[in-house]
């Protein structure tokens, strides 16, 4: 019996790195709570990352490889997801932060009837309880809260749990025979540029604000992001403005994200926006304003003119790699 059961993603055959990063903190809880750590993929190729949920700790990998679940639909996902619940009967049941892990944890907890915490950067197993830690107040200050019922559910912060392998062999596949049906059908899915990092799980960032002055010199902040292997961020204004897609937008009201370095450039440092990456490991900001609000969390404050900056600071990067 599983103590702790992970709905995993995949991305091009190989498991999503927020997925990795929840299999790694569920063989932990597993090991506290009593049981085995199982992993649930949905999908045709669902089978294909036995091995790879094996090397994160799963014992078993529940496998709905079905091509009806090739897309993500809410309604079928969380029937098949449902059933494998119903099956195992894990303890805990862990989500990654990604969009669809969003989606669907709130969605199955209500079909369970259990609680569940959101958006969590520690999680512990005390006295038979799921103790997690969440930020709130815009990152001000964090809610310890225990998640009762059985499962207790948590969707896990990008980037909050590092993903660690173990000595483990590939996970024994248990074929899920339930497919789920959706009246929500998927029409065509649209692929941000090709070579972009998604935001959610890119270890760097590199975001761009007001500074920049008009739209046409955002190709700054994608250059050195495209240089240096990072994803492509965006404070709200100038996702207001149109100079780029909401898709981008770092904040409160975009994407919360917690990469190992966040470069800010031409960002000022509104409330909303700190709210959404004040949590990055280590944060380098550009400004040419001394005072900017977000120099007062900058691990590096660079005060200077970006468009000088940043052309170089690219060719750097570009030198770097190439020796």
């Amino acid at each position: 019996m599983p103590g702790v059961l992970v709905f995993c993603e995949v991305s091009e055959g190989r498991l999503k790195k927020a997925s990795r990063e929840a299999l790694s903190i569920g063989r932990k809880l597993a090991e506290k709570a009593g049981g085995d750590l199982a992993a649930f993929v949905a999908g045709s190729g669902a089978a294909g990352v036995a091995a790879e949920c094996g090397k994160y700790g799963a014992k078993k990998l529940y496998a709905g490889a079905h091509g009806s679940l090739d897309n993500y639909t809410t309604e079928a996902y969380a029937t098949v997801l449902q059933q494998v619940v119903k099956d195992s009967s894990p303890s805990i049941l862990l989500f990654g932060g990604t969009s669809n892990g969003r989606d669907l944890a709130p969605r199955l907890a209500a079909r369970l009837n259990v609680g569940v915490a959101s958006d969590v950067d520690r999680l512990e197993w005390n006295d038979g309880k799921l103790r997690a830690r969440r930020p709130v107040y815009s990152g001000k200050a964090f809610a310890t809260v225990d998640v009762t019922g059985a499962p207790a559910i948590a969707t896990c912060r990008p980037n909050a749990f590092p993903a660690e392998e173990s000595a483990g062999g590939a996970a024994e596949i248990v074929n899920v025979t339930a497919q789920g049906e959706s009246r929500a059908r998927v029409i065509e899915t649209k692929i941000s540029e090709a070579g972009e990092v998604s935001l959610a799980e890119a270890d760097i960032i590199v975001s761009g604000g007001r500074g920049l002055k008009e739209g046409s010199n955002f190709s700054l902040i994608r250059d050195l992001a495209h240089a240096i292997g990072g994803a492509v961020g965006a404070s709200r204004a100038i996702v207001d403005a149109g100079w780029v897609d909401h898709q981008y937008q770092v904040g409160q009201t975009g994407r919360v994200v917690s990469p190992n370095l966040y470069i800010a450039a031409g960002v000022s440092g509104a409330i909303q926006h700190l709210a959404g990456m004040s949590s990055s490991k280590h944060i380098v900001a550009i400004n040419k304003d001394a005072e900017a609000p977000i120099f007062r969390i900058a691990d590096l404050a660079v005060v200077g003119d970006l468009f000088q900056i940043l052309p170089a600071l690219t060719e750097e990067v570009k030198k770097a790699k190439a020796h």
